[in-house]
């Protein structure tokens, strides 16, 4: 193993926050103003805008600690039971702006479909302000960006009076890393395991827990993606992969590490039997089965090369068999495989660092290893182990910590959406993700979606159908 030393800088974020009044996170619904929205067919919505609304007492970056709320034309008169879609843009766990509906994703549907929009900024891993010898100082390190969503969330229900919607009906959404954000919002409401983090940028006295979770491709469950991508595509090292000696030895050195790990979660299947790495394959290949069927029914063709079979039998459903070696080759054939390992990486083989290696960084900008297993490969000294205060961090940047675990209020609805054709994480993490939340009794719309890479806010004639079954809600 070639041997990259990784200095380890101070993670702690300093306190830099400037003071504003209390009042300033009480409402004001005499800030408003009146817009339009066009669609593609023509049609337009009329909307109110409530703007640049700072959702936190101590600001620590006014850049993206505020949050945007509108109200279709007809919630004007009467809005108080009408369901929140609260939208963050996260993307990459870098900072997002609290921007405007857009018919480019599902807020512009959701102003449609007569929901009040919430558009959240919050920090990331890229927001920095200036000290004051003017420095650089990153604010946005992990759990800000989710303290963040978490504040906005308090502050929608410390408003609950005046404010329009109904604050127990929010529904959140996100895409990659902004889905893993919408899983974390889902899972950890009402923890107090945030609670400092919260007191500290001047969060409302409330709760913040969520009434459903819409998730696309969630970039989450970190501290082990890097082993379950390994075991589930380190057969294809040396072809298709092409991966050279140093990577395939990182490649081994993490795939045994997902069969123990999968075995301490302890799920199981629907037939009662506990989902293991003996069996997750023929598990993926139900879902992938499931899609191609799906997809079928759609009118859509299945390409033979994709390594699936449909056998027709009369006037009887057609019989899907999937080879899943064969499958696997044809997702990689779509977008090549990233190279091992796929998120821990900074300074194992390459200088080279993930959105997750900043992200668990500190304020001086720096990225950093957040597994033992890559900064010992990363030092070539397998005695190293991260520091306490981010294993800390890494724990609570995970929602399969909090599912079930008796003090998080979860989200009862939820709302996956994982691409068959998507790569940027194994097809375990959201199946490990609801899975979980199934066998924690919450309701669970999953699907591998046929076709689809690693996106998000499609199919949404599906999605909105599902809100409307779940919330009651009609216009």
């Amino acid at each position: 193993m070639r041997k990259i030393i990784i200095i380890m800088l101070s993670t702690v974020l300093p306190m830099l926050t400037r003071a504003v009044p209390v009042n300033d996170l009480r409402f004001n619904p005499e800030k408003v103003t009146e817009r339009t929205l066009e669609f593609q067919d023509g049609s337009t919505v009329r909307y109110r805008a409530y703007e640049n609304i700072f959702y936190v007492a101590n600001i620590v970056d006014s850049a993206y600690q505020t949050l945007n709320i509108y109200v279709p034309e007809s919630a004007y008169n009467n809005n108080r039971n009408i369901p929140i879609f609260l939208k963050t843009n996260v993307g990459g766990y870098m900072a997002a702006k609290a921007s405007s509906p857009t018919t480019r994703d599902a807020t512009g549907r959701a102003l449609q479909e007569g929901y009040i929009v919430v558009i959240p900024g919050s920090r990331g891993s890229n927001s920095v302000i200036k000290g004051e010898g003017g420095e650089e100082i990153y604010t946005g390190r992990a759990p800000a960006g989710l303290v963040d969503l978490k504040a906005a969330i308090r502050y929608l229900r410390y408003n609950k009076e005046v404010i329009p919607g109904d604050t127990d009906k929010i529904i959140t959404d996100g895409t990659s890393a902004g889905g893993a954000m919408s899983a974390l919002l889902g899972a950890t409401g009402n923890n107090p395991v945030y609670d400092s983090y919260l007191n500290e940028i001047g969060a409302a006295d409330d709760q913040d827990h969520i009434f459903a979770a819409v998730c696309f491709c969630p970039i989450t469950d970190l501290d082990h993606a890097d082993m379950a991508y390994e075991w589930l595509y380190g057969w294809m090292n040396i072809q298709p992969r092409g991966l050279n000696p140093y990577q395939v030895e990182v490649s081994d050195e993490l795939q045994p590490s997902f069969a123990p790990y999968q075995k301490s979660l302890n799920l199981m299947k629907p037939d009662g039997t506990q989902l293991t790495a003996d069996n997750y394959i023929d598990y993926i290949k139900y879902y992938v089965a499931e899609s191609a069927r799906k997809a079928l029914g759609q009118g859509e063709e299945i390409p033979v090369s994709s390594g699936i079979t449909v056998i027709y039998n009369g006037s009887q459903e057609p019989a899907i068999e999937v080879d899943m070696d064969k499958y696997l080759e044809y997702v990689v054939s779509n977008k090549s495989l990233k190279t091992p390992p796929a998120f821990d990486k900074v300074n194992v083989l390459t200088p080279e660092a993930s959105p997750e290696n900043r992200v668990f960084g500190d304020s001086n900008g720096s990225a950093v290893n957040f597994t033992d297993t890559s900064l010992r490969l990363a030092n070539d000294d397998f005695s190293l182990s991260i520091s306490p205060e981010l294993v800390h961090r890494v724990h609570i940047m995970n929602p399969m910590n909090f599912i079930g675990d008796g003090v998080s209020k979860t989200a009862s609805h939820w709302y996956i959406r994982h691409g068959a054709l998507d790569r940027d994480t194994a097809f375990q993490i959201p199946i490990n993700l609801a899975t979980k939340l199934e066998n924690n009794g919450c309701d669970v719309n999953f699907e591998l979606a046929w076709g689809r890479g690693h996106s998000g806010d499609y199919d949404l004639d599906e999605l909105f159908a599902w809100i409307r079954e779940i919330t009651g809600w009609r216009r």
